[in-house]
C-alpha cells in the first residue's frame, strides 16, 4: 500500500482522502433519502447541496497538497535521487498507468456528484423554501404571507429575479448582505419593503398580466357584519370598472393608468405622498397635476426623480398580502367558520386580534383565554350550549393572528399598507383626493363612480326593498365622506376600527 500510493501515504493526505470519501457517503446518502423518501427541508438542503459539497472539493484538494509536500521533502533530504523538480507521467509504467486509471475513474465520479450537487444546489437557491424557511425567523412573516396569496403557486424568483443574468447577479449580491445581516443580527424589525430595488412589473408580472389583454368590468360582493350583538350582516354588491382597450385611444376605467404613461413624484419611500403627476395626452402634449396643499416648486419637480406609473404602484402587495381583523372575521363568518349566531364574536375577534403581545404564543392563548372568559361571563348558558362553535371560533381566530401578527419581527396586517382600494390606506386617493390641480384648474376628481358602481347595499339603515345608487355609509356622517379617507378612521393609530358602530364614530371624533 506504501509503495503503490508513495507519496500520498501521509497524514495530511489522508486526512483528505477520510473527508472526501465522507462527504461523498453523506452527499449520495441525503439525495437518496430526498428522493426515495421525500424529505424535504431547508437545512437538509443545506447540507446536501452546499456543506457536503464543500467538503468533498475541500478533501480533493487536500490529497495532492499532502502528496506534494511529501514529495518536496523526500527530494529535499535526497531521499530519493530519481525524484525529477517536476512530476513525470509515463503510461508505459504498470503503476503509473494503474493510478491514471484509477485518479481518472474517481475523478469523473467526483466531477458528476460535484455537478448534480451544483444543479441541485442552484435549484434549491430558487425554491421557495430556500426563499422563505431557511432564514425562518427573520422571513416567517413574508412566507406566511405568500402561502395565502393568489401567487402561492409561483416562486418568489420568478418575481423577484425574473429572467436574465444581470438581475440573477443583482439578487444574490443582494442575497449576500441578506446572509450576513441575518448572521450579525443587524437585520431591522420590521424590514423595510424594498420598493426602489424592485424590478419594474413590465419585466415580471406582465408575462403572465398582459397590458394588452381585454379587460371588462367585474362583479365583487364585499360581505361586512356589524360589530354589535347580532353581528348584522352587511352586502355591498359593486360593479368595479377595470377596463377596456388598454394601450388605445379608447382606454378606459382602472387600467387606463397602465395603457397611459403617466409619471410621478412621490415625496416618501413607501410612495404615499404624491404631490406631482404628469400624464401624457393622446396628441403628445403633458398635463401637469399639482397639490394644491402642498404644491411642488417648479425648481423641485424639474430636481426630483419621476417614475412612470406600473402595476406595482397600485398592485403593491400582490403576494404578500396581510389582512386585517375584521375583513379576515368577516370572511370567516361568511363562509361558516365562525357562527355568526355568536353574540358580539365580531366585535370580541377584532379587540382581541388587535390587542399588543410580546409573543405569538402569548397572544394565541390570550385569544382562547379572552373568548372563553367573555361568554362565560356575559351568556353562561349559551357559553355550554354553543361550547363546541366557541371552540372553533377560538380555533379560527388563533389562526387569524398567526397569519397576520409576528411579534418577533415587530410586524402585524397594517405594517404593509396595500394600496388597492382606500379602506385602511389612502390607496386611490394619492392621486383622487380632489386637491391634485392644474394650472387651468382642472381636477383629479374623487368621484366613487370612476371606479365602482353600487349595484345594490344592504345594511341596518337601508330599508328593505330600497335600491341605492350611491354608497350608503352605516353611519350619517354627512359630506365627511368626501373630505375625509376612508382609512382617516378606519384604519385608527394603526388599529382596525371595523365599522358602522361607537367605535368608528370614537374613532372619528379623535
Amino acid at each position: 500500500m506504501h509503495k503503490s500510493f508513495r507519496y500520498a501515504w501521509n497524514m495530511v493526505s489522508i486526512a483528505g482522502m477520510i473527508i472526501a470519501i465522507v462527504a461523498t457517503g453523506l452527499i449520495i446518502a441525503f439525495l437518496s433519502m430526498e428522493v426515495i423518501m421525500g424529505i424535504d427541508h431547508p437545512y437538509l438542503g443545506l447540507l446536501t447541496f452546499f456543506m457536503f459539497p464543500a467538503m468533498l472539493v475541500t478533501g480533493l484538494l487536500i490529497i495532492p497538497a499532502g502528496m506534494w509536500r511529501t514529495r518536496n521533502k523526500l527530494r529535499a533530504a535526497g531521499a530519493d535521487a530519481v525524484i525529477p523538480p517536476l512530476p513525470r507521467l509515463d503510461l508505459n509504467d504498470k503503476h503509473q498507468m494503474k493510478l491514471t486509471v484509477f485518479f481518472s475513474m474517481a475523478t469523473v465520479v467526483f466531477v458528476l456528484l460535484i455537478t448534480v450537487a451544483t444543479i441541485k444546489g442552484f435549484e434549491f437557491t430558487e425554491s421557495t423554501m430556500f426563499c422563505g424557511e431557511l432564514c425562518h425567523v427573520v422571513m416567517k412573516p413574508e412566507h406566511t404571507a405568500w402561502s395565502n396569496s393568489p401567487h402561492a403557486k409561483v416562486k418568489c424568483v420568478e418575481c423577484h429575479v425574473g429572467p436574465g443574468a444581470e438581475w440573477y447577479v443583482k439578487a444574490k449580491i443582494s442575497g449576500l448582505r441578506q446572509v450576513w445581516a441575518v448572521l450579525t443580527h443587524s437585520f431591522p424589525s420590521p424590514i423595510e419593503t424594498p420598493i426602489e430595488n424592485l424590478r419594474p412589473a413590465r419585466d415580471t408580472c406582465e408575462h403572465c398580466h398582459w397590458p394588452e389583454k381585454f379587460y371588462s368590468g367585474r362583479q365583487k360582493i364585499f360581505y361586512h357584519y356589524a360589530p354589535n350583538e347580532q353581528n348584522t350582516p352587511r352586502e355591498v354588491n359593486l360593479l368595479i370598472k377595470i377596463g377596456g382597450t388598454p394601450k388605445s385611444p379608447h382606454a378606459m376605467g382602472i387600467h387606463w393608468h397602465i395603457g397611459t404613461e403617466v409619471n410621478y413624484i412621490a415625496r416618501d419611500k413607501k410612495r404615499l405622498d404624491i404631490p406631482y403627476i404628469a400624464v401624457k395626452e393622446k396628441d403628445g402634449s403633458i398635463t401637469e397635476y399639482m397639490d394644491s396643499d402642498k404644491p411642488l416648486t417648479r425648481e423641485e419637480v424639474t430636481k426630483a426623480k419621476k417614475r412612470l406609473m406600473d402595476c406595482t404602484d397600485c398592485h403593491n402587495r400582490p403576494t404578500h398580502i396581510y389582512h386585517s381583523p375584521g375583513q379576515e372575521m368577516d370572511e370567516s363568518i361568511v363562509s361558516g367558520k365562525v357562527d355568526a349566531n355568536l353574540p358580539f364574536i365580531k366585535k370580541i375577534g377584532v379587540e382581541l386580534l388587535e390587542k399588543p403581545y410580546k409573543s405569538t404564543e402569548e397572544g394565541v392563548k390570550a385569544i382562547e383565554t379572552g373568548i372563553k372568559d367573555f361568554y362565560a361571563k356575559n351568556y353562561p348558558k349559551l357559553a355550554q350550549e354553543k361550547g363546541a362553535g366557541i371552540t372553533d371560533a377560538v380555533k379560527h381566530i388563533q389562526g387569524m393572528y398567526k397569519r397576520n401578527y409576528f411579534p418577533e419581527m415587530k410586524i402585524t396586517w397594517s405594517t404593509y399598507p396595500n394600496h388597492i382600494g382606500h379602506f385602511y390606506t389612502p390607496g386611490c386617493f394619492r392621486c383622487h383626493d380632489g386637491k391634485h390641480k392644474t394650472a387651468s384648474g382642472k381636477i383629479i376628481s374623487k368621484d366613487c363612480n370612476l371606479c365602482h358602481t353600487v349595484i345594490s347595499q344592504k345594511q341596518e339603515n337601508i330599508p328593505a326593498g330600497i335600491q341605492v345608487k350611491d354608497f350608503v355609509h352605516p353611519v350619517d356622517i354627512g359630506d365627511e365622506i368626501m373630505k375625509t379617507n376612508c382609512s382617516e378612521c378606519h384604519l385608527a393609530k394603526g388599529h382596525d376600527v371595523p365599522g358602522g358602530g361607537e367605535q368608528e364614530k370614537q374613532a372619528k371624533h379623535h
